[in-house]
């Protein structure tokens, strides 16, 4: 057998192989080039662009609606919800976001949160709790148990010590009823016509000795020479009545009342009444001038003071630190309860807000021809390389057939 016939019989299956090969080589890359479409004489040249470049439109759409219908679907969603909220880690991020709060009142930002908390103070105090406390101040209980305690514990059980008790009465001697204020008294209620009533009176009740003395000497001119001496020695007879005081002994007389006063000695039925009294003149103040007293705090108060002390006593709370997990696990615990009645239509509601199809969408057309080949040729090179290989496998086969044939030939 000569070369010409040994060629003949070995073309087929080569030539085959070759043409198969780069047959679905070129065919796999015209899937995606050119990446622009080509013209000649002003007309584009068919197949181009590739096939995925003209129709990336088209295969946006679809990728889109084969996730959405099949691997993000409503009932997926909420698994993955589900999965992401879990109450540990729902509690940790509360935490976190917890922490993160507190660190940030203490740092850079703790003037504008000073500012913020004066605010909310302020509002509490001024506006929000005198309109409260006049509305409540309304109803017949208002403040009753804290009130009847108060009185209970305080008032019943207040009772002046031996020092405050002399200082008290040394006070009501030296301010309220001093000698000049006590000279001032008996010159007003001198009158001549008390006088008159007095003198009359000891005349027709008295008998025996004081019924001689009464109607031999009489009181009128003992009582009025008493008004005139008042009247014309106002220091001298300050300095009798104050000479008289401590001759008699009265700081000491009001030393032993106010050491002895006490609610307790009153009878039960006088000290309920002064208790209703008390808690009576507390809500009618509250109701007529609460709200006054409140706003009149309010400006007098700096607030931003407040706040700054406020949020400095919050920084180093032990008991701020130490509250923030079981807050944070009571919150976690609110919101797995709120999403076990509500995630189906909370997921409902997330999906068009999201518009994740759309997002897809966008994403692919807007993903380059080549970026995308580099994507899909990095999921299935080896895939689209064993096609190209079969096509160079079946290309030898069919060549070796025919071989095949022309020896039976």
């Amino acid at each position: 057998m000569d070369l010409y016939s040994i060629w003949i019989l070995i073309a087929p299956p080569i030539i085959g192989g070759i043409i198969g090969y780069f047959t679905n080589d070129i065919a796999i890359k015209m899937l995606f080039r050119p990446y622009r479409p080509l013209y000649v004489a002003g007309r584009r040249l068919p197949f181009t662009p590739g096939l995925i470049p003209s129709n990336q439109e088209r295969l946006a759409k679809r990728i889109s609606d084969t996730i959405m219908g099949s691997l993000l679907t409503p009932e997926e969603l909420q698994n993955l919800a589900r999965k992401l909220l879990q109450t540990d880690r729902t509690q940790a991020a509360i935490l976190w976001l917890l922490k993160l709060t507190l660190e940030q009142v203490q740092g850079a930002n703790q003037a504008k949160a000073t500012q913020v908390v004066a605010n909310i103070l302020k509002d509490l105090l001024g506006q929000s709790l005198p309109r409260l406390i006049k509305v409540l101040a309304r109803r017949d209980d208002f403040l009753e148990a804290q009130l009847n305690q108060i009185f209970d514990q305080v008032l019943l059980e207040l009772q002046l010590t031996e020092a405050q008790a002399q200082q008290l009465s040394q006070w009501l001697l030296d301010v309220v009823v001093p000698p000049d204020v006590i000279r001032s008294a008996i010159v007003d209620f001198l009158t001549d016509r008390n006088i008159r009533i007095i003198d009359e009176g000891f005349r027709e009740r008295t008998s025996g000795t004081y019924w001689v003395v009464a109607n031999l000497f009489g009181l009128r001119n003992a009582l009025t020479r008493l008004r005139t001496y008042c009247l014309d020695e106002r220091e001298e007879s300050n300095a009798r009545i104050a000479e008289l005081i401590k001759s008699l002994g009265i700081q000491d007389r009001l030393t032993e009342i106010l050491l002895n006063l006490s609610l307790q000695n009153l009878p039960i039925s006088t000290v309920r009444q002064l208790r209703k009294t008390m808690r009576d003149s507390v809500r009618t103040y509250l109701q007529e001038k609460g709200s006054e007293v409140l706003q009149g705090l309010t400006d007098s108060i700096d607030w931003n003071n407040v706040a700054n002390l406020l949020l400095n006593r919050l920084r180093t709370s032990a008991a701020v630190t130490n509250s923030l997990e079981p807050v944070s696990q009571e919150l976690a615990l609110i919101l797995e309860r709120y999403l076990e009645r509500d995630l189906e239509s909370l997921v409902a509601q997330v999906i068009p807000i999201l518009n994740i199809d759309q997002v897809i969408i966008n994403r692919v057309q807007a993903t380059s021809a080549r970026d995308l080949e580099m994507a899909i040729q990095g999921i299935v090179r080896n895939e689209l390389q064993a096609i190209v290989n079969l096509g160079g496998i079946l290309g030898f086969v069919i060549g070796l057939i025919q071989t095949v044939t022309l020896l039976l030939r």
